[in-house]
Protein backbone atom coordinates (compact mmCIF):
# COMPACT_ATOMS: atom_id res chain seq x y z
CA UNK A 1 0.00 0.00 0.00
CA UNK A 2 1.33 3.44 -1.00
CA UNK A 3 0.12 6.99 -0.41
CA UNK A 4 0.47 9.90 -2.84
CA UNK A 5 -0.39 13.42 -1.73
CA UNK A 6 -1.41 16.43 -3.78
CA UNK A 7 -3.78 19.41 -3.77
CA UNK A 8 -7.38 18.57 -2.87
CA UNK A 9 -9.59 20.43 -5.36
CA UNK A 10 -12.90 18.56 -5.22
CA UNK A 11 -14.37 16.67 -2.25
CA UNK A 12 -15.60 13.11 -2.13
CA UNK A 13 -14.23 9.58 -2.12
CA UNK A 14 -13.66 7.34 -5.13
CA UNK A 15 -12.63 3.68 -5.09
CA UNK A 16 -11.85 2.05 -8.45
CA UNK A 17 -9.18 0.76 -10.82
CA UNK A 18 -6.71 3.23 -12.28
CA UNK A 19 -7.10 4.16 -15.93
CA UNK A 20 -3.98 5.90 -17.17
CA UNK A 21 -4.40 8.50 -19.90
CA UNK A 22 -1.05 8.31 -21.64
CA UNK A 23 0.29 11.12 -23.72
CA UNK A 24 0.40 9.84 -27.28
CA UNK A 25 4.00 10.07 -28.40
CA UNK A 26 4.15 10.71 -32.10
CA UNK A 27 7.57 9.88 -33.50
CA UNK A 28 8.05 12.40 -36.27
CA UNK A 29 10.70 11.71 -38.88
CA UNK A 30 12.00 14.33 -41.24
CA UNK A 31 11.54 13.24 -44.86
CA UNK A 32 12.19 14.91 -48.18
CA UNK A 33 9.16 14.91 -50.46
CA UNK A 34 8.73 15.38 -54.18
CA UNK A 35 5.01 16.11 -54.52
CA UNK A 36 4.53 19.38 -52.63
CA UNK A 37 0.86 19.79 -53.57
CA UNK A 38 0.02 16.28 -52.39
CA UNK A 39 1.68 16.98 -49.03
CA UNK A 40 -0.21 20.26 -48.62
CA UNK A 41 -3.44 18.39 -49.44
CA UNK A 42 -2.58 15.83 -46.72
CA UNK A 43 -2.16 18.64 -44.22
CA UNK A 44 -5.41 20.35 -45.28
CA UNK A 45 -7.28 17.05 -44.99
CA UNK A 46 -5.90 16.39 -41.50
CA UNK A 47 -6.90 19.92 -40.44
CA UNK A 48 -10.42 19.41 -41.82
CA UNK A 49 -10.74 16.09 -39.97
CA UNK A 50 -9.49 17.74 -36.78
CA UNK A 51 -12.02 20.52 -37.23
CA UNK A 52 -14.82 17.95 -37.45
CA UNK A 53 -13.51 16.31 -34.24
CA UNK A 54 -13.43 19.60 -32.37
CA UNK A 55 -16.91 20.65 -33.52
CA UNK A 56 -18.30 17.37 -32.16
CA UNK A 57 -16.39 17.71 -28.90
CA UNK A 58 -17.56 21.34 -28.56
CA UNK A 59 -21.21 20.37 -28.96
CA UNK A 60 -20.83 17.52 -26.46
CA UNK A 61 -19.10 19.86 -24.00
CA UNK A 62 -21.91 22.40 -24.38
CA UNK A 63 -24.49 19.68 -23.70
CA UNK A 64 -22.66 18.15 -20.72
CA UNK A 65 -20.96 21.13 -19.08
CA UNK A 66 -22.41 24.35 -20.50
CA UNK A 67 -21.14 27.22 -22.60
CA UNK A 68 -18.09 27.99 -20.44
CA UNK A 69 -16.46 24.64 -21.16
CA UNK A 70 -17.52 24.68 -24.80
CA UNK A 71 -15.80 28.06 -25.27
CA UNK A 72 -12.45 26.30 -24.83
CA UNK A 73 -13.00 24.49 -28.12
CA UNK A 74 -13.83 27.70 -29.91
CA UNK A 75 -10.30 28.70 -28.93
CA UNK A 76 -8.98 25.36 -30.22
CA UNK A 77 -10.71 25.92 -33.54
CA UNK A 78 -9.05 29.33 -33.75
CA UNK A 79 -5.65 27.66 -33.16
CA UNK A 80 -6.47 25.06 -35.77
CA UNK A 81 -7.12 27.74 -38.36
CA UNK A 82 -4.42 30.17 -37.24
CA UNK A 83 -2.95 31.40 -40.54
CA UNK A 84 0.46 32.12 -39.00
CA UNK A 85 0.97 28.58 -37.72
CA UNK A 86 -0.59 26.81 -40.72
CA UNK A 87 1.08 29.04 -43.32
CA UNK A 88 4.43 28.45 -41.61
CA UNK A 89 3.82 24.69 -41.81
CA UNK A 90 2.95 24.94 -45.50
CA UNK A 91 6.07 27.00 -46.09
CA UNK A 92 8.02 24.15 -44.51
CA UNK A 93 6.38 21.74 -46.95
CA UNK A 94 7.29 23.99 -49.88
CA UNK A 95 10.89 23.76 -48.67
CA UNK A 96 10.70 20.03 -49.36
CA UNK A 97 9.74 18.68 -45.90
CA UNK A 98 6.97 16.21 -45.11
CA UNK A 99 3.76 17.58 -43.53
CA UNK A 100 4.36 15.97 -40.11
CA UNK A 101 7.80 17.53 -39.72
CA UNK A 102 6.74 20.92 -41.07
CA UNK A 103 3.76 21.06 -38.69
CA UNK A 104 5.90 20.04 -35.72
CA UNK A 105 8.48 22.74 -36.44
CA UNK A 106 5.81 25.41 -36.90
CA UNK A 107 3.93 24.44 -33.72
CA UNK A 108 7.11 24.37 -31.61
CA UNK A 109 7.75 28.02 -32.42
CA UNK A 110 4.39 28.98 -30.91
CA UNK A 111 4.64 26.54 -28.00
CA UNK A 112 8.08 27.84 -27.01
CA UNK A 113 6.90 31.43 -27.37
CA UNK A 114 3.87 30.91 -25.11
CA UNK A 115 5.81 28.87 -22.52
CA UNK A 116 8.43 31.60 -22.20
CA UNK A 117 5.84 34.23 -21.21
CA UNK A 118 5.35 35.31 -17.60
CA UNK A 119 1.58 35.56 -18.09
CA UNK A 120 -0.03 32.35 -16.77
CA UNK A 121 -2.94 32.69 -19.19
CA UNK A 122 -0.57 32.81 -22.17
CA UNK A 123 1.41 29.84 -20.84
CA UNK A 124 -1.84 27.87 -20.90
CA UNK A 125 -2.14 28.65 -24.62
CA UNK A 126 0.87 26.38 -25.13
CA UNK A 127 -1.31 23.52 -23.84
CA UNK A 128 -3.96 24.43 -26.43
CA UNK A 129 -1.41 24.45 -29.27
CA UNK A 130 0.00 21.06 -28.16
CA UNK A 131 -3.49 19.60 -27.90
CA UNK A 132 -4.52 20.79 -31.37
CA UNK A 133 -1.21 19.85 -33.00
CA UNK A 134 -1.37 16.36 -31.52
CA UNK A 135 -4.83 15.92 -33.02
CA UNK A 136 -3.66 16.98 -36.51
CA UNK A 137 -0.61 14.70 -36.25
CA UNK A 138 -2.80 11.75 -35.29
CA UNK A 139 -4.74 12.18 -38.55
CA UNK A 140 -1.55 12.62 -40.60
CA UNK A 141 -0.03 9.48 -39.09
CA UNK A 142 -3.25 7.46 -38.95
CA UNK A 143 -2.77 6.90 -35.21
CA UNK A 144 -5.79 7.02 -32.88
CA UNK A 145 -5.70 9.42 -29.95
CA UNK A 146 -6.43 8.15 -26.47
CA UNK A 147 -10.21 8.46 -26.25
CA UNK A 148 -11.62 8.87 -22.69
CA UNK A 149 -15.17 8.63 -24.06
CA UNK A 150 -14.59 4.91 -24.77
CA UNK A 151 -14.16 4.05 -21.08
CA UNK A 152 -16.94 1.61 -20.20
CA UNK A 153 -16.23 0.66 -16.57
CA UNK A 154 -15.86 2.54 -13.31
CA UNK A 155 -12.34 3.96 -13.06
CA UNK A 156 -10.28 6.76 -11.61
CA UNK A 157 -8.30 8.67 -14.20
CA UNK A 158 -4.54 9.04 -13.74
CA UNK A 159 -2.88 11.60 -15.99
CA UNK A 160 -0.02 14.06 -16.20
CA UNK A 161 -2.71 16.68 -16.79
CA UNK A 162 -6.15 16.63 -18.33
CA UNK A 163 -6.24 18.51 -21.62
CA UNK A 164 -9.43 20.36 -22.53
CA UNK A 165 -10.17 17.75 -25.21
CA UNK A 166 -9.80 14.90 -22.72
CA UNK A 167 -11.87 16.53 -20.00
CA UNK A 168 -14.76 17.24 -22.35
CA UNK A 169 -14.93 13.54 -23.26
CA UNK A 170 -14.98 12.12 -19.74
CA UNK A 171 -18.03 9.93 -19.25
CA UNK A 172 -19.47 10.93 -15.89
CA UNK A 173 -21.18 7.54 -15.56
CA UNK A 174 -17.82 5.77 -15.39
CA UNK A 175 -15.17 8.28 -14.28
CA UNK A 176 -15.30 8.31 -10.48
CA UNK A 177 -12.49 10.79 -9.92
CA UNK A 178 -9.01 11.70 -11.10
CA UNK A 179 -5.44 12.33 -10.01
CA UNK A 180 -2.98 14.45 -12.02
CA UNK A 181 0.72 15.23 -11.76
CA UNK A 182 0.31 18.94 -12.40
CA UNK A 183 -2.34 21.60 -11.79
CA UNK A 184 -3.64 23.83 -9.02
CA UNK A 185 -6.88 24.88 -7.33
CA UNK A 186 -7.85 27.11 -10.25
CA UNK A 187 -6.67 24.86 -13.11
CA UNK A 188 -9.06 23.69 -15.83
CA UNK A 189 -9.12 20.13 -14.47
CA UNK A 190 -9.93 21.35 -10.94
CA UNK A 191 -12.84 23.44 -12.17
CA UNK A 192 -14.13 20.49 -14.19
CA UNK A 193 -14.02 18.20 -11.16
CA UNK A 194 -16.20 20.60 -9.20
CA UNK A 195 -18.66 20.84 -12.12
CA UNK A 196 -18.88 17.04 -12.27
CA UNK A 197 -18.89 16.82 -8.46
CA UNK A 198 -16.28 14.05 -8.46
CA UNK A 199 -13.27 13.82 -6.12
CA UNK A 200 -9.99 15.04 -7.55
CA UNK A 201 -6.39 15.60 -6.52
CA UNK A 202 -3.98 17.61 -8.67
CA UNK A 203 -0.32 18.60 -8.49
CA UNK A 204 0.91 15.24 -7.11
CA UNK A 205 4.02 15.33 -9.36
CA UNK A 206 4.41 11.51 -9.20
CA UNK A 207 1.02 9.90 -10.00
CA UNK A 208 2.03 8.85 -13.52
CA UNK A 209 5.26 7.38 -12.17
CA UNK A 210 3.81 5.63 -9.14
CA UNK A 211 0.41 4.33 -10.32
CA UNK A 212 0.14 1.52 -12.86
CA UNK A 213 -2.79 0.97 -15.20
CA UNK A 214 -5.33 -1.31 -13.50
CA UNK A 215 -4.04 -0.84 -9.96
CA UNK A 216 -6.69 -0.29 -7.32
CA UNK A 217 -6.79 3.30 -6.09
CA UNK A 218 -8.70 5.23 -3.42
CA UNK A 219 -9.06 9.00 -3.87
CA UNK A 220 -9.77 11.07 -0.77
CA UNK A 221 -10.75 14.41 -2.27
CA UNK A 222 -11.09 16.01 1.15
CA UNK A 223 -7.58 15.24 2.40
CA UNK A 224 -5.79 15.33 -0.97
CA UNK A 225 -4.53 11.74 -0.66
CA UNK A 226 -4.51 8.87 -3.15
CA UNK A 227 -4.02 5.40 -1.68
CA UNK A 228 -2.59 2.90 -4.17
CA UNK A 229 -3.02 -0.87 -3.80
CA UNK A 230 -4.91 -0.52 -0.48
CA UNK A 231 -5.45 -3.43 1.91
CA UNK A 232 -8.90 -4.96 2.32
CA UNK A 233 -9.19 -3.25 5.71
CA UNK A 234 -8.44 0.18 4.23
CA UNK A 235 -10.90 -0.40 1.36
CA UNK A 236 -13.61 -1.31 3.88
CA UNK A 237 -12.79 1.81 5.93
CA UNK A 238 -13.10 4.08 2.89
CA UNK A 239 -16.24 2.38 1.61
CA UNK A 240 -17.83 3.29 4.95
CA UNK A 241 -16.54 6.86 4.62
CA UNK A 242 -17.90 7.07 1.09
CA UNK A 243 -21.31 5.81 2.20
CA UNK A 244 -21.43 8.42 4.98
CA UNK A 245 -20.36 11.17 2.56
CA UNK A 246 -23.14 10.27 0.10
CA UNK A 247 -25.72 10.05 2.90
CA UNK A 248 -24.70 13.51 4.09
CA UNK A 249 -25.07 14.89 0.55
CA UNK A 250 -28.57 13.44 0.36
CA UNK A 251 -29.51 14.89 3.75
CA UNK A 252 -28.36 18.34 2.64
CA UNK A 253 -31.18 18.47 0.08
CA UNK A 254 -33.61 19.31 2.88
CA UNK A 255 -31.95 22.75 3.09
CA UNK A 256 -32.76 23.73 -0.52
CA UNK A 257 -35.74 25.90 0.37
CA UNK A 258 -34.62 26.85 3.88
CA UNK A 259 -33.43 30.37 4.80
CA UNK A 260 -29.85 30.64 6.04
CA UNK A 261 -30.22 31.26 9.78
CA UNK A 262 -27.73 30.59 12.56
CA UNK A 263 -28.68 28.66 15.69
CA UNK A 264 -29.35 31.94 17.55
CA UNK A 265 -31.50 33.45 14.79
CA UNK A 266 -29.03 35.55 12.77
CA UNK A 267 -29.86 35.46 9.05
CA UNK A 268 -27.37 35.80 6.19
CA UNK A 269 -27.63 35.28 2.45
CA UNK A 270 -26.04 32.43 0.50
CA UNK A 271 -25.63 33.29 -3.17
CA UNK A 272 -24.08 31.63 -6.22
CA UNK A 273 -21.17 32.60 -8.44
CA UNK A 274 -22.18 32.11 -12.08
CA UNK A 275 -20.66 32.64 -15.53
CA UNK A 276 -23.58 32.27 -17.96
CA UNK A 277 -27.40 32.36 -18.00
CA UNK A 278 -27.35 28.55 -18.13
CA UNK A 279 -26.00 28.50 -14.55
CA UNK A 280 -29.15 30.04 -13.06
CA UNK A 281 -31.11 26.79 -12.94
CA UNK A 282 -28.26 24.97 -11.19
CA UNK A 283 -27.95 27.80 -8.68
CA UNK A 284 -31.67 27.73 -7.82
CA UNK A 285 -31.70 23.93 -7.60
CA UNK A 286 -28.95 24.22 -5.00
CA UNK A 287 -30.88 26.74 -2.92
CA UNK A 288 -29.15 29.97 -3.97
CA UNK A 289 -30.76 33.04 -2.40
CA UNK A 290 -29.31 35.24 -5.09
CA UNK A 291 -26.43 35.61 -7.54
CA UNK A 292 -23.50 37.15 -5.73
CA UNK A 293 -21.24 37.25 -8.75
CA UNK A 294 -22.13 37.10 -12.43
CA UNK A 295 -18.79 36.98 -14.26
CA UNK A 296 -19.74 38.85 -17.42
CA UNK A 297 -16.38 38.27 -19.13
CA UNK A 298 -17.61 34.85 -20.26
CA UNK A 299 -20.01 36.65 -22.61
CA UNK A 300 -16.96 38.15 -24.31
CA UNK A 301 -14.90 34.96 -24.57
CA UNK A 302 -15.00 32.18 -27.16
CA UNK A 303 -15.92 34.55 -30.00
CA UNK A 304 -14.14 36.78 -32.52
CA UNK A 305 -15.69 40.19 -31.69
CA UNK A 306 -17.25 42.15 -28.84
CA UNK A 307 -20.83 41.15 -27.96
CA UNK A 308 -23.36 43.75 -29.06
CA UNK A 309 -25.51 45.73 -26.64
CA UNK A 310 -28.51 43.64 -27.67
CA UNK A 311 -26.69 40.33 -27.12
CA UNK A 312 -25.61 41.46 -23.67
CA UNK A 313 -29.05 42.78 -22.79
CA UNK A 314 -30.65 39.42 -23.60
CA UNK A 315 -28.11 37.57 -21.43
CA UNK A 316 -28.49 39.91 -18.47
CA UNK A 317 -32.27 39.90 -18.82
CA UNK A 318 -32.30 36.09 -18.82
CA UNK A 319 -30.32 35.90 -15.57
CA UNK A 320 -32.17 38.71 -13.78
CA UNK A 321 -35.63 37.36 -14.74
CA UNK A 322 -34.53 33.82 -13.92
CA UNK A 323 -33.66 34.88 -10.36
CA UNK A 324 -37.09 36.53 -9.85
CA UNK A 325 -37.03 38.89 -6.90
CA UNK A 326 -33.72 37.46 -5.65
CA UNK A 327 -30.72 39.83 -6.02
CA UNK A 328 -28.37 39.51 -8.99
CA UNK A 329 -24.96 41.12 -8.52
CA UNK A 330 -23.31 41.66 -11.90
CA UNK A 331 -19.60 42.37 -12.13
CA UNK A 332 -18.68 44.59 -15.06
CA UNK A 333 -16.07 43.32 -17.50
CA UNK A 334 -13.01 41.88 -15.76
CA UNK A 335 -10.56 41.19 -18.58
CA UNK A 336 -6.78 41.16 -18.21
CA UNK A 337 -4.47 39.30 -15.87
CA UNK A 338 -5.19 35.64 -16.67
CA UNK A 339 -8.20 36.42 -18.91
CA UNK A 340 -7.68 37.72 -22.43
CA UNK A 341 -9.76 38.17 -25.56
CA UNK A 342 -8.42 36.91 -28.89
CA UNK A 343 -9.83 39.95 -30.70
CA UNK A 344 -8.53 42.55 -28.22
CA UNK A 345 -4.84 43.35 -28.49
CA UNK A 346 -3.55 44.47 -25.11
CA UNK A 347 -0.02 45.74 -24.46
CA UNK A 348 2.54 43.13 -23.39
CA UNK A 349 3.09 43.58 -19.66
CA UNK A 350 5.68 42.15 -17.29
CA UNK A 351 3.06 41.83 -14.54
CA UNK A 352 -0.38 41.61 -16.18
CA UNK A 353 -2.15 40.98 -12.85
CA UNK A 354 -0.90 44.43 -11.82
CA UNK A 355 -1.50 46.05 -15.17
CA UNK A 356 -4.26 47.24 -17.49
CA UNK A 357 -7.17 45.05 -16.42
CA UNK A 358 -10.74 45.14 -15.08
CA UNK A 359 -11.99 48.68 -14.33
CA UNK A 360 -8.69 50.17 -15.55
CA UNK A 361 -9.28 48.69 -19.00
CA UNK A 362 -12.93 49.74 -19.01
CA UNK A 363 -12.05 53.36 -18.20
CA UNK A 364 -9.37 53.23 -20.90
CA UNK A 365 -11.95 51.92 -23.42
CA UNK A 366 -15.11 53.87 -22.49
CA UNK A 367 -17.09 52.94 -25.62
CA UNK A 368 -16.83 49.24 -24.73
CA UNK A 369 -17.72 50.05 -21.11
CA UNK A 370 -20.70 52.22 -22.03
CA UNK A 371 -22.15 49.45 -24.24
CA UNK A 372 -22.10 47.04 -21.31
CA UNK A 373 -23.59 49.58 -18.90
CA UNK A 374 -26.43 50.42 -21.31
CA UNK A 375 -27.29 46.73 -21.64
CA UNK A 376 -27.27 46.32 -17.84
CA UNK A 377 -29.39 49.42 -17.27
CA UNK A 378 -31.98 48.27 -19.81
CA UNK A 379 -32.11 44.84 -18.14
CA UNK A 380 -32.45 46.34 -14.63
CA UNK A 381 -36.26 46.58 -14.91
CA UNK A 382 -36.60 42.80 -15.07
CA UNK A 383 -35.63 42.07 -11.47
CA UNK A 384 -33.30 42.94 -8.62
CA UNK A 385 -30.05 44.04 -10.29
CA UNK A 386 -26.97 45.31 -8.46
CA UNK A 387 -23.89 46.45 -10.41
CA UNK A 388 -20.34 46.26 -9.10
CA UNK A 389 -17.05 47.47 -10.52
CA UNK A 390 -13.99 45.18 -10.22
CA UNK A 391 -10.47 46.01 -9.03
CA UNK A 392 -11.16 49.49 -7.73
CA UNK A 393 -7.99 50.97 -6.26
CA UNK A 394 -8.92 54.64 -5.73
CA UNK A 395 -11.99 56.71 -5.02
CA UNK A 396 -11.42 58.51 -8.32
CA UNK A 397 -11.80 55.21 -10.22
CA UNK A 398 -15.09 54.44 -8.51
CA UNK A 399 -16.37 57.97 -9.08
CA UNK A 400 -15.33 57.91 -12.76
CA UNK A 401 -17.04 54.55 -13.35
CA UNK A 402 -20.21 55.62 -11.56
CA UNK A 403 -20.23 58.92 -13.49
CA UNK A 404 -20.26 57.01 -16.78
CA UNK A 405 -23.06 54.79 -15.46
CA UNK A 406 -25.16 57.83 -14.51
CA UNK A 407 -24.51 59.44 -17.91
CA UNK A 408 -25.75 56.33 -19.72
CA UNK A 409 -28.78 56.09 -17.42
CA UNK A 410 -29.70 59.70 -18.19
CA UNK A 411 -29.33 59.06 -21.94
CA UNK A 412 -31.61 56.02 -21.78
CA UNK A 413 -34.25 57.87 -19.79
CA UNK A 414 -34.08 60.76 -22.29
CA UNK A 415 -34.65 58.21 -25.08
CA UNK A 416 -37.77 56.97 -23.29
CA UNK A 417 -36.24 53.72 -22.00
CA UNK A 418 -37.34 52.64 -18.53
CA UNK A 419 -34.54 52.02 -16.03
CA UNK A 420 -34.83 50.75 -12.45
CA UNK A 421 -34.88 53.46 -9.76
CA UNK A 422 -33.60 51.03 -7.09
CA UNK A 423 -30.25 50.16 -8.64
CA UNK A 424 -27.45 49.57 -6.13
CA UNK A 425 -23.89 50.30 -7.26
CA UNK A 426 -20.95 48.76 -5.42
CA UNK A 427 -17.38 47.59 -5.88
CA UNK A 428 -15.27 44.50 -5.52
CA UNK A 429 -12.84 44.90 -2.67
CA UNK A 430 -9.71 43.01 -3.76
CA UNK A 431 -6.81 45.47 -3.43
CA UNK A 432 -5.20 45.84 0.01
CA UNK A 433 -4.91 49.63 -0.23
CA UNK A 434 -8.66 49.87 -0.85
CA UNK A 435 -9.35 47.58 2.12
CA UNK A 436 -7.30 49.87 4.36
CA UNK A 437 -9.37 52.94 3.39
CA UNK A 438 -12.67 51.04 3.22
CA UNK A 439 -14.17 53.66 5.57
CA UNK A 440 -13.74 56.29 2.82
CA UNK A 441 -15.20 54.05 0.10
CA UNK A 442 -18.11 53.05 2.36
CA UNK A 443 -19.43 56.61 2.30
CA UNK A 444 -19.93 56.41 -1.49
CA UNK A 445 -20.69 52.78 -2.41
CA UNK A 446 -23.96 50.94 -1.83
CA UNK A 447 -22.14 47.69 -0.99
CA UNK A 448 -18.81 45.86 -1.01
CA UNK A 449 -18.12 42.38 -2.36
CA UNK A 450 -14.79 41.04 -1.15
CA UNK A 451 -12.86 39.16 -3.84
CA UNK A 452 -10.58 36.99 -1.73
CA UNK A 453 -8.79 35.27 -4.63
CA UNK A 454 -7.06 38.51 -5.63
CA UNK A 455 -7.04 40.04 -2.15
CA UNK A 456 -4.91 37.12 -0.92
CA UNK A 457 -2.72 37.22 -4.02
CA UNK A 458 -1.99 40.93 -3.70
CA UNK A 459 -1.62 40.96 0.09
CA UNK A 460 0.77 37.99 0.12
CA UNK A 461 2.61 39.07 -3.06
CA UNK A 462 2.13 35.54 -4.42
CA UNK A 463 0.78 34.61 -7.85
CA UNK A 464 -2.19 32.34 -7.13
CA UNK A 465 -1.54 30.43 -10.38
CA UNK A 466 2.07 29.63 -9.45
CA UNK A 467 2.46 26.20 -7.85
CA UNK A 468 5.88 27.14 -6.45
CA UNK A 469 4.35 29.70 -4.10
CA UNK A 470 1.01 27.98 -3.52
CA UNK A 471 1.86 27.71 0.20
CA UNK A 472 1.27 31.48 0.39
CA UNK A 473 -2.38 31.07 -0.57
CA UNK A 474 -3.38 31.56 3.09
CA UNK A 475 -7.01 32.61 3.52
CA UNK A 476 -6.69 32.41 7.33
CA UNK A 477 -3.54 34.49 7.52
CA UNK A 478 -4.02 37.17 10.22
CA UNK A 479 -3.26 39.91 7.66
CA UNK A 480 -6.09 38.72 5.40
CA UNK A 481 -8.55 38.33 8.26
CA UNK A 482 -7.80 41.78 9.65
CA UNK A 483 -8.30 43.36 6.22
CA UNK A 484 -11.65 41.57 5.85
CA UNK A 485 -12.80 42.67 9.31
CA UNK A 486 -11.78 46.24 8.54
CA UNK A 487 -13.92 46.21 5.39
CA UNK A 488 -16.98 44.73 7.15
CA UNK A 489 -16.74 47.16 10.06
CA UNK A 490 -16.31 50.16 7.73
CA UNK A 491 -19.37 49.20 5.68
CA UNK A 492 -21.58 48.52 8.69
CA UNK A 493 -20.60 51.85 10.23
CA UNK A 494 -22.17 53.49 7.17
CA UNK A 495 -25.19 51.18 7.11
CA UNK A 496 -23.96 49.32 4.00
CA UNK A 497 -23.92 45.55 3.40
CA UNK A 498 -20.90 43.38 2.60
CA UNK A 499 -20.67 40.23 0.53
CA UNK A 500 -17.81 37.92 -0.39
CA UNK A 501 -17.50 36.23 -3.77
CA UNK A 502 -14.05 34.61 -3.57
CA UNK A 503 -13.28 30.95 -2.87
CA UNK A 504 -13.06 31.68 0.88
CA UNK A 505 -16.82 32.35 1.12
CA UNK A 506 -17.53 28.63 0.80
CA UNK A 507 -14.58 27.44 2.89
CA UNK A 508 -15.63 25.36 5.90
CA UNK A 509 -12.94 26.80 8.17
CA UNK A 510 -13.53 30.40 7.07
CA UNK A 511 -17.34 30.39 7.39
CA UNK A 512 -17.49 30.59 11.22
CA UNK A 513 -14.88 33.38 11.20
CA UNK A 514 -16.81 35.36 8.59
CA UNK A 515 -20.08 34.81 10.45
CA UNK A 516 -18.48 36.15 13.62
CA UNK A 517 -17.24 39.21 11.73
CA UNK A 518 -20.76 39.93 10.48
CA UNK A 519 -20.45 39.16 6.75
CA UNK A 520 -23.91 39.66 5.22
CA UNK A 521 -23.67 37.64 2.00
CA UNK A 522 -21.61 34.55 1.17
CA UNK A 523 -21.34 33.85 -2.58
CA UNK A 524 -19.82 30.57 -3.77
CA UNK A 525 -20.06 27.78 -6.32
CA UNK A 526 -23.59 26.38 -6.44
CA UNK A 527 -22.41 22.95 -5.30
CA UNK A 528 -21.13 24.41 -1.99
CA UNK A 529 -24.32 26.22 -0.91
CA UNK A 530 -26.20 23.46 0.92
CA UNK A 531 -23.15 22.36 2.92
CA UNK A 532 -22.52 25.99 3.93
CA UNK A 533 -26.17 26.45 4.95
CA UNK A 534 -26.08 23.29 7.05
CA UNK A 535 -22.91 24.51 8.73
CA UNK A 536 -24.30 27.98 9.54
CA UNK A 537 -27.46 26.44 11.03
CA UNK A 538 -25.28 24.81 13.70
CA UNK A 539 -23.44 27.97 14.78
CA UNK A 540 -24.42 30.62 17.31
CA UNK A 541 -23.24 33.97 15.97
CA UNK A 542 -23.03 35.44 19.48
CA UNK A 543 -20.82 32.59 20.67
CA UNK A 544 -18.59 32.95 17.60
CA UNK A 545 -18.25 36.68 18.24
CA UNK A 546 -16.83 35.86 21.67
CA UNK A 547 -14.08 33.83 19.97
CA UNK A 548 -13.20 36.46 17.37
CA UNK A 549 -10.54 38.28 19.41
CA UNK A 550 -8.85 34.93 20.11
CA UNK A 551 -8.89 34.10 16.39
CA UNK A 552 -7.51 37.47 15.28
CA UNK A 553 -4.74 37.32 17.89
CA UNK A 554 -3.26 34.12 16.41
CA UNK A 555 0.16 34.64 14.81
CA UNK A 556 -0.05 32.39 11.76
CA UNK A 557 -2.53 30.91 9.30
CA UNK A 558 -1.91 27.44 10.77
CA UNK A 559 -2.65 28.68 14.29
CA UNK A 560 -5.93 30.23 13.15
CA UNK A 561 -6.96 27.02 11.41
CA UNK A 562 -6.04 24.92 14.45
CA UNK A 563 -8.01 27.20 16.79
CA UNK A 564 -11.16 27.13 14.62
CA UNK A 565 -10.99 23.36 14.09
CA UNK A 566 -10.59 22.77 17.84
CA UNK A 567 -13.58 25.03 18.49
CA UNK A 568 -15.67 23.07 15.98
CA UNK A 569 -14.70 19.78 17.68
CA UNK A 570 -15.71 21.18 21.09
CA UNK A 571 -19.11 22.14 19.64
CA UNK A 572 -19.75 18.54 18.72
Amino acid sequence: MRKITGIAVSSGIAIAKAHRLENVSHTIEKKQIDDIELEITRLDTAIAQSSEDLEKIKEQAKKDFGDDEAAIFEAHLLVLNDPEMIDAAKEGIRSGNNAEWALQESALVFINMFESMDNEYMKERAVDVRDVTQRIQSHLLGVALSDPSLIDEQVVIIAEDLTPSATAQLNRNYVQGFVTDIGGRTSHSAILARILEIPAIVGTKTAMTDIAHGEFVIIDGQEGVAIVDPTKEVIAEYETKKKHYEQEKELLKKFVNEPTISADGHQVELAANIGTPDDVEVALNNGAEGVGLFRTEFLYMGRDSFPTEEEQYESYKSVIKGMGDKPTVVRTLDIGGDKELSYLTLPTEMNPFLGLRAIRLCLEMPDMFRTQLRALLRASVHGNLKIMFPMIATLDEFRDAKKILIEEKDKLVAEGTTVSDNLEVGMMLEIPSAAIIADLFAKEVDFFSIGTNDLIQYTMAADRMNESVSYLYQPYNPAILRLIKNVIDAAHNEGKWVGMCGEVAGDATAIPILLAMGLDEFSMSSASILEARSQIHNYSKKELEQQLDHILSRSTSAEVEEFVNNYKKEMK
